[in-house]
């Protein structure tokens, strides 16, 4: 990853989308998904090409990790 570091809260209702970037409509040569975080006003968006599939993976295992410990600490 680049280096770029930033803030933000997470709301019950922020939404994520995933993007396919795999044909000609996109200046990249090389297929591409976007993986966007937030609700239209501010929104985080990860640009993962072909070679980022693990890294992916390991965001969304350390997501669901610390979603494990929002329910622990809620009492869930």
């Amino acid at each position: 990853m680049n280096t770029f570091t930033a803030t933000a809260h997470l709301q019950p209702d922020t939404a994520s989308v995933i993007r396919v970037f795999d044909g000609v409509e996109h200046a990249s040569g090389a297929p591409f998904v976007s993986l966007r975080v937030g609700n239209g006003d501010i929104d985080v968006v990860f640009i993962a090409d072909l070679e980022t599939s693990d890294a992916l993976r390991a965001l969304a295992a350390v997501a669901t990790e610390a979603a494990t410990v929002l329910d622990t600490l809620a009492g869930a």
